[in-house]
């Protein structure tokens, strides 16, 4: 019953109400005993009941014996609350410990409309517990760890948009069950003018209920989008330390102390808590890899290897350097948050953010880093909530980005992106105050951030032209990277996707496909004297420089300089028509789409 009294905050009152009143009762009794029976003389023999003196000892054991109906009572109570939603509470049942949970045949095929409405089996989450234990993926020094009491307090916001209830529920019950009461100041649930009834009244009636004065609802009155809304549950929170989550999250138990522990240390310390997945489809929790987070230069978040200095000091539960964060979770100093800027409001809906959050952070005085102590699990939704075109929105905070804070850099996102860095027709909106707040903060420059905290990234600066490639007598087509495992630049119907992405850079070499960022690079097209079709090789393993340098001006010749030969295209009975291939040069002409802005 302790653990139950421990994790059930508004037992508290009532429980110390009950025991007062218990208490009360039991002196009076006491006292109108000893007044009837009158003072006893020392040595008088006389005989106290049963030959003993047991009575404080048995009123004891009454009171705690009531102490434990009234709790009990109180439980049936608060489980009631969601049994009327049909949900769960308890700490058993399907997906206990984290387990996969499984469905019969006849719920898999009541289970998929659901799925498809929201990413992940929600019919599922309806019937594991809200309260289901987690397992403990903490490296084992951690758990051995201690943190003082005295540590800052913190609100928690989530922000949610037509969520599964009992999704949102089971984060609630996950926060309050393994934060310490004394450290959760309040909970606070930012809808972002969801259309779902059940995230309406039955929502508010059952956190009033169940967590009576913990949990805030802020509702936006018009569709915000990510960024935004966390910012309207900063305005709203009122502890010292500020914790964004998605609201489809678990924590595991002593999540909260090393986060907060390490703010108390630094406030301008922005901490990450290691991320674990849970599986969509069977709501397991899967442990992930310690990592930092960064991006590449389309600004997409990925997993990265921490740097090469946390692997030589070999201590798995020290925290993470990272570059920028994957956007799920953040904890940070309230006024600080402030005080830096919060999130970029000017962005829309969500993408990019998180990655301008870490590259202000550090440019400007601050550090961001991943905590393995700390451990948050998350579902990664196949459905995003929010419009289904996030590729365009993305694009544009992206840009903004760019423009504020990468400096020289930026070209390198114009590039990513496959867009001319003049007449480019997006509009990414005013970006004099993101501008005015960084001379404010005198942030360093990004060459100082690339240095310093991202020196795996990639740089892409010696680039000439970019785009997709061109051959004057089959425009439609365009150079593509082809099948990978073939080696082989090939045509394709023009996109101008990833795979078309051509890049002719100073020295003359010319790279085709995706640009690379901390893994594996683009690789390069390579003519190896041997092959009538244009090879595409890793620069850095082909020992004959020539090989793979070219001599290109727009509207001109591809020539290979080791051979002399061309890059042209023939008629051929393949797909599309035509094919790229090596041959003496009969005066084809290309061009490559964009021009690096010198």
């Amino acid at each position: 019953m302790a653990f139950v009294f421990r994790r059930w905050r508004v037992l508290l009152l009532l429980n110390v109400l009950a025991v007062a009143g218990f208490m009360t009762f039991w002196a009076k009794c006491n006292s109108r005993s000893v007044q009837a029976g009158g003072p006893e003389a020392p040595g008088s023999g006389r005989p106290r009941a049963n030959g003993t003196a047991q009575e404080p000892s048995i009123s004891h054991e009454v009171l705690l014996k009531r102490l434990s109906s009234l709790e009990d009572v109180v439980y049936r109570q608060l489980n009631g609350l969601s049994k009327s939603l049909g949900l769960i509470e308890g700490f058993g049942g399907r997906g206990k410990g984290g387990l996969p949970a499984t469905l019969s045949p006849l719920e898999e095929n009541d289970a998929k409309y659901l799925r498809e409405k929201y990413g992940y089996n929600a019919y599922l989450s309806d019937r594991i517990s809200l309260d289901r234990t987690t397992p403990d993926h903490r490296p084992s020094k951690c758990r051995k760890a201690s943190y003082p009491r005295d540590l800052p307090q913190i609100s928690l916001i989530f922000i949610f948009v037509n969520e599964a209830l009992s999704v949102i529920l089971r984060s609630v019950h996950s926060a309050v069950n393994h934060t310490p009461a004394h450290l959760l100041k309040e909970i606070i649930l930012v809808d972002d003018n969801s259309d779902d009834e059940q995230l309406k009244g039955p929502l508010e009636e059952y956190v009033n209920k169940r967590y009576p004065g913990l949990v805030k609802i802020v509702r936006n009155q018009k569709r915000e989008g990510l960024i935004r809304a966390r910012i309207e549950g900063w305005k709203v929170a009122t502890a010292e330390v500020t914790g964004f989550f998605d609201a489809h999250v678990e924590f595991t138990p002593s999540w909260a102390e090393p986060v907060l522990a390490r703010i108390r240390e630094d406030y301008k310390r922005v901490i990450l808590p290691s991320i674990d997945n849970i599986k969509h489809d069977t709501f397991e929790v899967e442990r992930y890899e310690n990592s930092g987070h960064g991006y590449n230069w389309e600004l997409w978040c990925m997993y990265i290897n921490p740097p090469k200095q946390w692997w030589d000091e070999g201590d798995m539960s020290a925290p993470i350097r990272t570059p920028a964060m994957i956007g799920c979770s953040f904890v940070t100093n309230r006024d600080y948050f402030g005080e830096l800027g919060l999130l970029d409001s000017g962005m829309d809906v969500y993408g990019g953010e998180n990655i301008e959050l870490g590259i202000r952070v550090w440019l400007c005085g601050g550090s961001m880093e991943v905590l393995p102590c700390s451990r948050v699990a998350h579902i990664a939704r196949i459905k995003k909530p929010y419009h289904s075109n996030i590729v365009f929105h993305m694009r544009r905070n992206a840009l903004r980005v760019a423009e504020v804070w990468m400096d020289d850099y930026k070209s390198n996102v114009y590039l990513a992106w496959n867009i001319p860095m003049e007449n480019h027709g997006i509009d990414y909106g005013d970006v004099s105050q993101r501008v005015s707040l960084r001379k404010s903060l005198q942030c360093k420059s990004f060459k100082w951030y690339l240095d310093n905290v991202y020196p795996e990234m990639r740089r892409y600066n010696n680039t000439l032209f970019y785009g997709e490639i061109r051959n004057a007598k089959v425009s439609h087509l365009c150079m593509d990277q082809g099948v990978k495992e073939n080696h082989t630049a090939t045509l394709h119907p023009c996109h101008g996707w990833g795979s078309q992405l051509g890049r002719y850079t100073k020295d003359g070499r010319l790279f085709l496909g995706p640009l690379g960022s901390t893994g594996e690079d683009t690789r390069c097209v390579v003519d190896d004297q041997l092959s009538s079709f244009p090879q595409l090789l890793d620069c850095d393993k082909v020992t004959n420089a020539r090989q793979k340098m070219w001599s290109f001006s727009q509207n001109d010749s591809i020539t290979n300089r080791a051979t002399g030969r061309c890059l042209e295209v023939v008629p051929a009975n393949v797909y599309f028509g035509h094919l790229l291939v090596l041959q003496p040069c009969s005066g084809q002409r290309w061009t490559i789409k964009n021009s690096m802005k010198q």
